[in-house]
């Protein structure tokens, strides 16, 4: 019994310290390769939900991952000028978001999107203007769209020729891209 137990163990020994029957060069370093039979998650989908965990800069990673794929589509522009946004490169992010609502001009998502940067970019009338198109291509459906478009009226009403008055907003993440513009109180 002792016997076979010792063989038993000194088996599973040898066995743990088998590579499985693949010979790996002694020399290897990295990581083994990739299995390309392996299936890809979309790099949309990927970047929404980095997005959601506010990891910007791997969203905006995954988003050029999924423009590789599909090519420059008003999704993945509107969705690498999101990202953009979230990581406060506002140059970048109206350049995108002006090329999706070039490229898909009856998408609500990335005219409200447009509408946030140039809120942020201080350019109100602007940004009242696209906030009104977004509502009317969501035939008024969206809390989130109907908000900006208010905030962006009343900041336009109240716009004195005085000293200018340091306002503090915040961008709230409403549905799959959409953002909601609130001021901090």
């Amino acid at each position: 019994m002792r016997q076979g137990l010792i063989a038993c163990l000194t088996y599973l020994m040898l066995a743990a310290c088998s590579s499985g029957g693949r010979v790996i060069p002694e020399d290897q370093i990295y990581a083994p390769a990739l299995d390309p039979r392996g299936e890809a998650v979309d790099g949309l989908i990927v970047g929404h939900r980095l997005m959601e965990a506010g990891q910007y800069e791997l969203a905006l990673e995954a988003f050029t991952r999924a423009a590789a794929t599909h090519g420059l589509t008003g999704e993945v522009l509107t969705s690498l000028g999101t990202a953009n946004l979230g990581l406060g490169r506002l140059n970048q992010s109206e350049t995108l978001l002006r090329q999706a609502v070039e490229e898909e001009p009856d998408w609500a998502e990335a005219w409200n999107n447009l509408g946030v940067v140039l809120m942020e970019r201080g350019e109100t009338a602007e940004a009242s203007e696209v906030f009104r198109r977004a509502y009317a291509l969501d035939n008024g459906e969206s809390d989130a769209i109907r908000d900006n478009l208010r905030l962006a009226l009343a900041k336009m009403e109240t716009a004195s020729y005085g000293e200018p008055r340091q306002e503090d907003y915040k961008l709230v993440r409403r549905g799959s891209g959409s953002y909601l513009i609130r001021s901090i109180d």
